[in-house]
């Protein structure tokens, strides 16, 4: 059969356009198992009786579904919990991707070490022993290493089975699941069909009664994990660890969940001795030497549902070319270009022969709309070389015909501004029915238009 590698669209000849998500060449061949049944043999009808006559299963009223809540046990790590949706499902099967080298077996090898009470087997198919054991002594003194973590260097998926069926684990974690491969598919190990076949038997153990399984994933050069989509739809749940290599931050976000939420995400601090949780980190995300700078605007966001203050930089320079640059790092660029149009059109400022560009420290992706309001004021900060006030912090999403829109979660923005020490925010005055100023120890100031706002911003 063939499968598309962007989606998981399953068609019996190959195509050259996939008629489910629209993308050319993505058609993979993959060997499905043979029947059983001999030839010529006619196979019965799938009726959901088994051979004694009886249904395996039947239908029930929702109402009287017995439910019973998740027993989850602590990761002791207040991040990967938060992302998890509060810790780790027994049975469940997680997938972790990320670029090579940013940091996957690190921040897994880091967590297990600190599960004390549970039994964990991990099954390397890249490093061999003694490295893991070279890395886990700069993770952890080696005093500390305790005797249940059990570790084992093997790529096939029967002997993996093997191993677990002798150690009785409470967690696995397999490095990485395109190493692994099983005797019943005829490929290479991380091909398409190998990589789909021994996710879907690794379910199936955990779902029988086995124990957690974290899968460990590369991603191609399009960011999507190495193998793909199907991948994707066999395991519970997909987090994707990223960030920049050249800065300390890396952000564990949940791209799907099904015993949690998918807007959580979980901040790192890259350090020699291993990755840090970091609990605030508006403080990181933050330099303090920006004061009297031209350029550098504080925004009030939230990604997931944690709120954070997010420094936002911009340049404008006279093109030195004929065409004028548009770039930005950490901030879609499609949006920048609007933001442009809106001031120029709306607030008259001329832009058209002006390279500009925005870039958000930290070497973080934003995707809040809150986002809006911070570009603009950085940029006319840089346009016209005059700083925004240290103290002052903006929140707010720009519409095309100039009017700053309403944002969510407005009482934790405020909440987190005040509590870094801010003493003014600037929000849409559609957010301000829905708080109450009395509770705050900062200025709230309303604003209606964009140049309301960069009126209230530099006077």
């Amino acid at each position: 059969m063939y499968v598309c590698d962007n989606c998981g669209q399953e068609s019996a000849r190959w195509l050259g356009k996939c008629p489910s998500c629209g993308q050319w060449n993505t058609f993979k061949e993959i060997k499905t198992a043979s029947s059983p049944a001999r030839q010529g043999e006619r196979k019965p009808l799938m009726t959901g009786k088994t051979e004694g006559g009886t249904s395996a299963s039947r239908p029930t009223p929702l109402s009287q579904i017995q439910t019973e809540a998740e027993v989850r046990f602590d990761m002791d790590d207040e991040e990967l919990n938060r992302v998890l949706g509060g810790g780790l499902v027994p049975g469940s099967l997680v997938l972790l991707g990320g670029e090579p080298g940013i940091g996957k077996s690190t921040l897994v090898l880091q967590t297990v070490l600190r599960l004390k009470d549970k039994k964990i087997l991990y099954v390397s198919g890249e490093e061999s022993a003694r490295q893991l054991k070279m890395r886990a002594e700069r993770l952890i003194k080696r005093e500390s290493l305790h005797s249940d973590l059990l570790v084992v260097c093997d790529t096939s998926l029967e002997a993996i089975f093997d191993h677990i069926s002798e150690t009785q684990p409470d967690l696995v974690i397999i490095d990485s699941i395109q190493t692994i491969y099983t005797e019943t598919v005829e490929s290479s190990s991380g091909s398409l069909a190998q990589v789909r076949e021994c996710a879907q038997q690794l379910l199936k153990f955990a779902k029988s009664g086995g124990p957690s399984i974290i899968l460990i994933g590369h991603i191609n050069k399009e960011g999507t994990i190495a193998g793909p989509k199907v991948l994707e739809h066999i395991v519970d749940t997909v987090l994707q660890f990223e960030g920049d290599q050249h800065y300390t931050y890396r952000i564990l976000r949940s791209q799907k969940n099904r015993f949690g939420s998918t807007s959580e995400l979980g901040i790192y601090e890259m350090r020699q001795d291993g990755l840090r949780p970091v609990s605030n980190p508006s403080e990181l995300l933050m330099t303090d030497n920006h004061d009297g700078l031209s350029g550098v605007a504080i925004c009030a966001a939230i990604e997931g549902v944690r709120p954070f203050l997010i420094e936002t930089q911009a340049l404008v320079s006279t093109a030195a070319y004929g065409t004028a640059q548009r770039q930005a790092t950490g901030f879609d660029y499609r949006r920048l270009n609007m933001l442009l149009a809106v001031l120029e059109k709306r607030v008259g400022f001329r832009i058209a022969a002006k390279d500009v560009f925005v870039n958000i420290a930290g070497g973080l992706r934003v995707t809040d709309p809150a986002m809006d309001l911070a570009v603009i004021a950085a940029i006319q900060s840089s346009a016209v070389e005059i700083p925004i006030d240290a103290d002052t912090c903006v929140c707010g999403e720009v519409g095309l015909s100039g009017e700053i829109r309403p944002v969510a979660r407005m009482e934790q923005r405020v909440a987190e501004a005040q509590k870094l020490g801010f003493r003014r925010i600037i929000i849409p005055s559609y957010n301000l029915k829905s708080i109450n100023p009395k509770l705050f120890n900062i200025e709230i100031v309303p604003v209606r238009k964009v140049h309301d706002a960069v009126r209230e911003i530099f006077g």
